[in-house]
This record gives C-alpha cells, structure tokens and sequence, in this order.
C-alpha cells in the first residue's frame, strides 16, 4: 500500500470506497471542537467572544453543507464574519483572497506566501495551522475510536467487494489509526492527501476495470458526496449525529447496488436525507 494504484489490482467485482475522519473514525468533531476553534481563539485574542465564536467554527465545518471544508477555507470564512460581526480583523480580505487563489491549501503553500508578501495575517494563519497540528497530537489515543458497527460492517463487505479509503486526510495519520484500529488488514488501497483529490482518487479506480454502478463511496461530508457525483458511482453517506445508525445500515446498501436496486430511488432518498441532516 505504500505505492498506490501501481500496487492495486481489482479482485473483486464491487468496490467500496469509504472515507476516514468523521465517517470511518471518530475524529472529525473532535478536532475541531478541542483544537481548529480554540486555537483560532487563542491565535486572534478573541476570548470576549468565545462561545459565540466556537459555536459558529462548529456550524461551518461540521453541522452544515460546508463540512469536511479545508482547515484554511474554514479559517477564512470564520475570519471574514467575525470581521462584519464582532471585531475587526486585521487584512482579513488578503487571507481570503489567498484562500481562494492559491493552487495548494497547505502549509508549505502558506509559506511561499509568507515569503513573497510578508503578510502579517498569512503569519498568523500558519501559526494557527502549525498550533492545531500540535494540539491534534495531544488528543488522547484513546479518545479516537472507530464509530459503532465500522469494524465488523467492512470485514463482512471485504469478502465479497474491494474496499479502498478515499480521505484528504494525512497518509502516516490515516495508516496508524486504521492499522490501531485492526481494518487495515480488510483494505486494498489506501488513498490519502498524498494521492490527490477524492474525486481524481475515485476515477483512477474507475480504470481498474469496475463498471460504475459496481462501485459506491462513503463519506460524511459534500464533498465526498461530490466525489462520487463526479464520477457518475453511487454515494452511501454517514449522517452527521447519526453514525452508527448509518454504518447500521450499509451492509443492506451494498447488497442493493449488487441486485441493481441501489440507483433512483433509494440513491435520491438517502441524498435527500444526508443533505437535510446538514441544514437543521
């Protein structure tokens, strides 16, 4: 698995693609409740608004259509309507402007910019970012588990489809989890932020020799959702609060997209669901 798609061969007619943080693992809320948000408090000295503040980090990136959004998109939308709404931000617009132009979200991006522009808020952004990787390696292992009926739901889908994960998530953080965890062993392909987006992971799985309406993506947020859109596959989503009972159900799902009754109507009806879980 350390050479993606050149060491993958498809042995199986189905395929199962399913995505890590905050659909696979339980991870995703915790992340950002225990670190993206506080650090951007602490980063901006906005303790006067704290809990209005977190509450709203909390609404973007994790309650809403714009979950799973990059950690610098969300920082930047959170900035902007903290600027209009609580207190001023300083060159808040040349964050957003960055967020939107740059061809990489990344810390290493971030520092090209800094280096070319000396921006005092690109600084502060890569602080930010640098303090939520740290405080991200002092959540407790323990506390990161995977939701109910993951482990059990995959070993049974592994006898009879390929099972790959598609995560924008890191490579070494993803493998170490999985591997804890005991489903790495019932995974073909490990497809992380190191081999593109989900959307390209999927088509060049597409190339393996699966016909589409073999093959289904799972994941928590939009934009797997658009992955799976993109390449014409089904989607089968974990709703956000409602985890286990998702994971409850997937193996029914599966068995639908092998008898050829997963399209139409139960795909629109489970879209449906997944996208007014999000905007409650």
């Amino acid at each position: 698995m350390n050479h993606p798609f050149t060491d993958f061969t498809k042995k199986q007619d189905h395929l199962v693609c399913i995505d890590s943080d905050g659909c696979a693992i339980d991870s995703m809320d915790i992340k950002h409740i225990r670190c993206f948000g506080p650090c951007m408090v602490k980063e901006w000295n906005l303790q006067t608004y704290e809990k209005e503040i977190l509450k709203r980090w909390n609404e973007i990136n994790l309650y809403s259509m714009t979950r799973g959004i990059n950690r610098f998109k969300g920082l930047a939308k959170a900035l902007k309507e903290i600027d209009s709404r609580y207190t001023q931000i300083e060159d808040v617009d040349t964050l957003v402007q960055w967020a939107e132009e740059t061809d990489e979200l990344s810390n290493a991006a971030l520092q090209k910019a800094i280096a070319s522009t000396g921006s005092s808020i690109l600084k502060k952004a890569l602080n930010w970012s640098e303090a939520v990787n740290e405080a991200i390696k002092q959540i407790p292992r323990e506390d990161i588990n995977p939701f109910a009926h993951v482990r059990e739901s995959i070993e049974i889908l592994h006898k009879t489809c390929d099972i790959a994960i598609v995560s924008s998530a890191n490579y070494e953080a993803v493998k170490e989890e999985w591997t804890r965890f005991g489903l790495l062993e019932h995974v073909d392909v490990l497809l992380a932020q190191n081999a593109g987006s989900k959307k390209s992971c999927i088509e060049k799985l597409l190339t393996c020799g699966y016909k589409k309406e073999n093959v289904l993506m799972t994941g928590d947020a939009p934009g797997d959702m658009d992955a799976a859109k993109g390449n014409g596959v089904f989607y089968y989503p974990i709703l956000v609060s409602r985890e286990s009972g998702s994971w409850a159900g997937i193996l029914n799902a599966v068995e639908r997209m092998k008898e050829g009754t997963f399209g139409g109507a139960f795909q629109e009806e489970l879209i449906q669901t997944f996208v007014e879980n999000l905007m409650k």
